[in-house]
């Protein structure tokens, strides 16, 4: 990448910093509110096992197709009215889970509410790229790292909301988050309509196709995939079913599995922001990928073997693993030489894992019907968390998706 000269943080761009901050608190809401308060849904709405699947297969399958989509919708709208979209959409999408009168509903609505998000994860590196490419790596870990908050504050609000008011109301007041994202994003597009005409035709540049169709031939793409889907696997999977597992094999109340799901979120905060910060200074990313890797197997062997002792502390280890995912990210532009390279890495990486991410809650929730415990479910977890290791020596070397491919040519 070109040296860019550092300007003050807040130079001419503190509405956009605040804009890209603000929707970095949204986008996590949706997937940490509801699976807290599943059996007060399930008094009002049934919910089977496969139903509980399949609401936790929603957020990676709606973030997958996010990744193809939004580069044709923000060059057909500009970044920031792409932004306005996203949140208007979480909006709708969080009031439409409220008031949702049966499964079906809550099923559109969650869509709803999930495909804004996804929206806003594709469209968030591109507009810190834009408005603040001197400082890329320090925004982009705050901005990763205000996600973890996103997490971590409705899974800690979820049942006792829920219990307080309704869980209607503990899924609905999360669209309030959203109204407010919007405002700096319309002040932006208030105060330069010049610069939104340009983005209109221009702002994202679509990646050649020579460039993605290839991508499946280069080791350096897949080894970044292969990191970001061992994260999502694990992290979705958690999101779906560990205040079930938990509750089930310690006994434990169904408020404090939810603070422990909040914890889940919570602890992935430090790493999160320090996560990028570290790759981007390192030469050798697979130590980190092992450590991710290291936490996951930690976390999974201790609920396997002593669920009971020190529950806080495996927890924690399955919270810390998805530092694999803010890892993924910032391997996404230090292992391309070019941005249209780094818009078909982001592409790639984010559409093939968040489909295996998708299968994740599944593939949990019916290896636990049929045999009836939770052992099979986090024997397989801990299994598609030693995938990593390919990645690990795969990543021991600098070496760009573009020189691969040329290579090959």
């Amino acid at each position: 990448m070109p040296e860019t000269r550092s300007l003050p943080l807040w130079a001419g761009r503190s509405t956009a910093l605040l804009g890209i901050f603000l929707v970095a608190l949204t986008l996590r809401q949706a997937v940490a509110a509801i699976s807290p308060i599943i059996v007060q849904i399930d008094a009002d709405i049934p919910l089977s096992t496969f139903a509980v699947s399949v609401l936790g297969m929603l957020p990676p399958i709606l973030f997958a197709l996010s990744g193809f989509i939004t580069p044709r919708i923000a060059r057909a709208l500009g970044l920031e009215r792409a932004l306005v979209l996203a949140l208007v959409l979480m909006v709708l999408g969080h009031l439409g889970r409220g008031f949702a009168p049966n499964f079906a509903v809550l099923v559109i609505a969650s869509t709803t509410t999930l495909l804004g998000m996804g929206l806003g994860n594709v469209l968030l590196p591109p507009v810190v790229r834009r408005y603040f490419p001197d400082r890329v790596a320090l925004v982009s870990a705050v901005y990763i790292g205000v996600l973890s908050i996103s997490t971590s504050v409705p899974s800690a609000l979820a049942a006792p909301l829920a219990q307080g008011v309704g869980w209607r109301f503990s899924l609905g007041i999360w669209a309030v988050t959203a109204v407010v994202a919007v405002v700096p994003w319309l002040l932006v597009l208030a105060r330069d309509r010049r610069a939104r005409a340009l983005e209109t035709t221009a702002s994202v540049d679509e990646p050649p196709a020579a460039i993605v169709g290839q991508l499946w031939r280069s080791r350096v793409a897949l080894s970044v995939t292969l990191t970001f889907a061992v994260s999502t696997v694990s992290m979705y999977s958690g999101f779906a079913w560990l205040p079930e597992i938990l509750r089930d094999l310690t006994g434990i109340s169904q408020a404090q599995a939810g603070s422990y799901l909040a914890l889940f979120g919570f602890i992935g905060l430090p790493g999160a922001i320090l996560g990028p910060l570290v790759v981007q200074r390192m030469r050798n990313a697979g130590w980190v990928v092992l450590f991710g890797i290291v936490v996951f197997v930690i976390g999974y062997l201790g609920l396997l073997l002593a669920p009971s002792t020190v529950t806080v502390l495996w927890v924690i280890c399955l919270g810390v693993g998805p530092v694999l995912f803010p890892v993924s990210i910032v391997l996404i532009n230090k292992r391309t030489r070019t941005h249209e390279g780094a818009v078909a890495l982001s592409g790639f990486a984010q559409g093939v894992a968040y489909t295996v991410g998708a299968l994740g809650p599944l593939i949990v929730g019916a290896l636990h019907d049929l045999t009836g415990s939770w052992t099979a479910p986090l024997v397989f977890l801990l299994c598609s968390s030693l995938v990593g290791i390919v990645a690990v020596v795969s990543l021991r070397r600098p070496a760009y998706v573009e020189d691969e491919l040329a290579a090959r040519t």
